[in-house]
């Protein structure tokens, strides 16, 4: 006879099964954060390579300047080739590829070959080539493929819990907040730009009132904080005043950007494109020297992703801000033509800091050196649509939460002028060939 004190069979195996239960979620968390960690090493690693690449670029330029601009040709050209032969899945910033992984089921072998380990390394090892050989690429775009590769193969089989589009999203979104150390730029570009749960039209129009009542609310009270921590430096009334040029005029630049690169890239069917699918490595040798013309008209201005030059127009009073842009925007447009792996991030940050720096020195009642990081929010802005991810990227970059409504005015006044030159935005438009996961991708892949 049972003792009334004794559990219930039934009760007794509820409990085993919320223990199993509980220990499976325990397991899953985990793992998940494991591999997290191992991307965030990756990312790491990788940033260090590209770092030790720019700076052993740097000085074999000091040491024989005319040679090493032969590095880029055949930088360029090598890189195109050891893409299209060992690695198509990697080609161009990877992150048209994750978009294009988290959004439908893989097709075959090739399919999935877009966020996997065997990619990852050949996006780190190419990158890193390419900026050896002094390109004009950023490593965030990537870092992103790379990140979301490494979360996806190592959390392959995992039941229950997140399911394979959650872990590429994190892993893409871990890829950005890694490789900018911005954590929160990381989840907005998660929701803005990977997993598209902002419609389009929702978030321009919440940034918009944001934009508009936070405005409001400087005209009214000044340059005021709750606890009383006020900004340092330049008047903040002119920042806003500046925010919506230099954003329009980022902006459009931007805008041509894109609409340059899917043009070439695409499946148009003018010359330059036909000449790129017909003779993928010649065209990329040319991109090559199109991108060695631009250094030397430029000083050497738009060798590697244009971190230095970008700061130094932010923290000196540099009057290179024209020709930086000018190039650097030619530079980044040939590498990103070329087929290689590379990303546009950190060139689209130096460009719009050219940018910015023009309106910075053009002596305007409004302009002041805050211009260099409206011009930075504003054309990234342009470039891939995505308003909210670049104002936040900037936000945790500069460090200044003055400028966080003027970021946001210019990073949307750009995304509304880049419309007007470029509807759709970049990386969905280049995703569309990776959705397919067809083997025809071979032939001309999407960078």
């Amino acid at each position: 006879m049972r003792s009334p004190l004794s559990p219930s069979p039934h009760r007794s195996r509820r409990e085993a099964l919320a223990s199993r239960l509980h220990a499976r979620r325990t397991w899953r968390t985990a793992l998940v954060v494991g591999v997290a960690i191992l991307g965030g090493l990756a990312a790491a690693f990788f940033a260090r390579l590209c770092d030790a690449a720019m700076e052993l670029h740097s000085h074999l330029n000091e040491v024989a300047r005319w040679p090493s601009l032969l590095l880029l040709p055949i930088g360029f050209a090598s890189a195109a080739w050891l893409t299209r032969r060992f690695s198509p899945e990697a080609a161009g910033s990877g992150i048209p590829q994750v978009i294009a992984a988290a959004e439908k089921r893989w097709g075959g072998r090739w399919g999935g070959q877009r966020v996997t380990l065997r990619t990852a390394a050949w996006k780190v090892v190419l990158s890193a080539w390419m900026l050896l050989c002094g390109a004009s690429i950023g490593r965030e775009g990537p870092t992103v493929q790379v990140v979301a590769g490494i979360m996806r193969t190592l959390t392959r089989g995992l039941t229950g819990g997140p399911g394979r589009r959650a872990i590429i999203i994190a892993g893409g979104a871990a890829g950005v907040s890694a490789a900018f150390n911005t954590p929160i730029a990381g989840i907005v570009f998660a929701l803005e730009e990977l997993a598209k749960s902002f419609e389009r039209r929702t978030h321009t129009t919440v940034i918009l009132v944001v934009v508009v009542a936070g405005l409001t609310s400087y005209a009214v009270q000044g340059d005021y904080a709750y606890f009383g921590v006020r900004r340092v430096g330049a008047a903040l009334g002119t920042a806003w005043i500046a925010a919506p040029v230099i954003g329009l005029v980022a902006g459009l630049f931007g805008g041509l950007f894109s609409r340059l690169l899917t043009m070439i890239i695409g499946q148009g069917d003018h010359p330059v494109a036909r000449w790129r699918r017909s003779r993928p490595v010649v065209f990329a040798a040319g991109c090559g020297l199109v991108a060695a013309a631009a250094a030397v008209a430029s000083g050497g201005l738009t060798f590697g992703a244009g971190y230095d030059e970008a700061k130094s127009l932010l923290t000196e009073n540099s009057t290179s801000g024209l020709s930086l842009a000018v190039w650097k925007f030619i530079s980044t447009l040939a590498a990103a033509c070329s087929g290689a792996p590379g990303g546009i991030f950190a060139p689209s940050l130096a460009i719009g800091a050219g940018i910015g720096s023009v309106f910075g020195q053009s002596g305007l009642p409004f302009a002041s050196r805050d211009s260099v990081v409206l011009g930075m929010g504003g054309y990234l802005s342009g470039v891939v649509h995505a308003p909210l991810t670049s104002a936040v990227i900037l936000m945790e970059m500069t460090r200044d939460p003055g400028l966080v409504g003027p970021l946001l005015l210019a990073a949307l006044s750009a995304r509304w002028a880049s419309g007007w030159v470029m509807p759709k935005p970049l990386y969905h438009v280049l995703a569309d060939s990776w959705r397919s996961g067809g083997e025809s991708m071979k032939a001309s892949p999407a960078t």
